[in-house]
């Protein structure tokens, strides 16, 4: 046999390097595929229509002479509150009911949809007549509580 059989069968470095690359890429691969398998589920999320259960949500995140005056003032708007949920929840039926109708009427579907958006706008009044009311009253640490709520409460994730 002569040298040049010898030669052919050594492994040049690029090669090497491509495998060796190659072969991390599977471990990482692998790697997070177990990561995923083994972590456990996040939590459900929770989300509850009931604008008084979430008024009271975000007053937890209060001092509590702020939290006092924010549900003493949902508290006393809370019939106002609740007949105009009431009336936005009736007329998203009355979307769903036009949606169900057979032969189907457009003209029908725009005007309870006109009827929502002024059920939602009432909502929406009573909602922020309450909370308007009730910081004129809170302190400048619980207006400002108020203003991060949002970026608290992804912090706290």
């Amino acid at each position: 046999m002569t040298a040049t059989h010898f030669t052919a069968a050594t492994t040049r470095p690029a090669t090497r390097w491509l495998l060796l690359g190659s072969l991390a890429l599977n471990l990482f691969f692998i790697g997070i595929a177990i990561a995923m398998a083994v972590r456990p589920a996040p939590p459900p999320r929770t989300w509850d229509r009931d604008v008084f259960v979430r008024t009271e949500r975000l007053a937890e995140g209060l001092p509590q002479a702020d939290r006092d005056i924010l549900l003493k003032q949902m508290e006393a708007n809370r019939p106002a509150i609740e007949k105009t949920q009431t009336a936005y929840r009736a007329a998203q039926e009355s979307i769903r009911d036009n949606l169900r109708k057979e032969p189907f009427d457009p003209a029908a579907m725009r005007a309870a949809m006109n009827d929502t958006r002024a059920a939602r706008q009432a909502f929406d009044i009573a909602v922020q007549n309450a909370f308007a009311s009730a910081t004129e009253q809170m302190s400048q640490n619980g207006r400002t509580a108020l203003a991060d709520w949002r970026r608290n409460r992804s912090a706290k994730r």
